[in-house]
């Protein structure tokens, strides 16, 4: 009787691990992309927050995004 009901359970608590790594895993990969996307800033994102935060004027600014664009 029991020996039946413990190899039922060694089925499933199988699963369960499974599931549980899949989670795990996704987890510390979806982490990690985000950091990547962040860390990815173009010369023309880094001029509009300069711009934003008032930092440059608006002359520098087109000056700057015409010799970027050269």
């Amino acid at each position: 009787m029991y020996g039946y009901m413990n190899m039922n359970m060694t089925m499933f608590h199988g699963l369960g691990m499974l599931i549980f790594w899949f989670i795990v895993f996704f987890l510390i990969f979806s982490f990690f992309s985000k950091d990547k996307e962040k860390k990815e800033e173009t010369p023309l994102n880094i001029l509009k927050k300069r711009l934003a935060k008032g930092e440059i004027s608006k002359e520098e600014y087109d000056e700057l995004k015409k010799t970027l664009s050269k």
